[in-house]
């Protein structure tokens, strides 16, 4: 059964976030035995093995959810200069790095770098599935309550700009759509939402609706 987002409360989001995740590293990290169940090829299922030819690179984000009276998500703008994805919407988060005792200290890591997140005001919850990029990234999206009151300090060398969207936006369906772009000579689909001049799209819309599938189903 399909719920709509509005119906559920902040406490029961939070709620079914702890009942329905954990911090055990999802398998397949770094196995390329393992082909990840969730990622670009949700919206594209030939990406699939274009994915698995790939590298394998782990990576983590952070989901912060934030606890206002209508909860909201927190992403970031990439700064315009970056070689890769400049400009586009996306999580806290990178590369998981040798020195990180695991994914959750890299997502805590990156939102500390990024935008100057304190780890004071986040409480892990869980990760979702371990998400599988075209590019041969491996990301782990970690489920966080956000307190409210936090200030943030931009590195500007990796972000333009951070601004938070309601969950119940960002979970409501009729707002997620499957659109088309060419990308290396062929015909690439993929999720994507628009909230006001934000386009939402590719691996970060992937990964909310992932968060709508263990929430709201």
């Amino acid at each position: 059964m399909q719920e709509t987002a509005a119906a559920v409360s902040a406490a029961e989001f939070f709620a079914r976030a702890r009942a329905r995740m954990t911090l055990e590293v999802p398998p397949g990290l770094a196995d390329p035995n393992v082909t990840p169940k969730r990622g670009d090829h949700d919206a594209d299922p030939v990406m699939r093995r274009i994915a698995e030819l790939r590298p394998i690179r782990p990576a983590a984000v952070l989901i912060g959810v934030v606890d206002h009276g209508e909860p909201t998500v927190l992403l970031t703008q990439r700064a315009q200069h970056l070689p890769d994805h400049p400009g586009q919407v996306s999580f806290p988060g990178g590369k998981i790095e040798a020195s990180d005792e695991n994914p959750l200290a890299s997502a805590l890591r990156e939102a500390e770098e990024e935008i100057g997140l304190a780890r004071t005001h986040v409480s892990p919850i869980g990760y979702l599935d371990l998400y599988m990029t075209t590019l041969g990234y491996r990301i782990v999206p970690v489920i966080a309550r956000v307190t409210p009151g936090f200030a943030l300090t931009l590195n500007t060398a990796e972000v333009d700009n951070v601004f938070e969207v309601p969950l119940s936006f960002l979970m409501d369906q009729a707002n997620v759509q499957r659109h088309a772009r060419d990308w290396q000579g062929m015909t690439r689909h993929y999720y994507a939402i628009t909230f006001g001049e934000r386009y939402i799209w590719g691996v970060t819309a992937g990964i909310l609706r992932n968060l709508y599938d263990r929430i709201y189903r």
